[in-house]
């Protein structure tokens, strides 16, 4: 399985972030790390969702639609 999971920063509630991984815990303790250059600055981060796909172009193809204009709206608009 595949996921598409978001995450915010407990230092900055207004900063969220977007990706995928097979793998979503291990993947928050890298973004923790401070592994991560895009989330360094705001970590640590915590996992507010994700969404679990078959295979790993759907979660990329996904990934990328939250993070344009228009997913990023729709996220924002449902979920925040």
């Amino acid at each position: 399985m595949h996921y598409v999971y978001f995450l915010r920063s407990l230092t900055r509630p207004t900063k969220t972030y977007v990706g995928h991984t097979e793998d979503v815990n291990a993947r928050l303790s890298v973004h923790n790390s401070g592994s991560v250059p895009s989330t360094t600055r705001f970590r640590p981060w915590e996992l507010i969702s994700y969404i679990v796909v078959r295979d790993e172009q759907t979660s990329i193809d996904l990934e990328q639609y939250f993070k344009s204009g228009s997913g990023h709206a729709f996220w924002h608009k449902r979920f925040m």
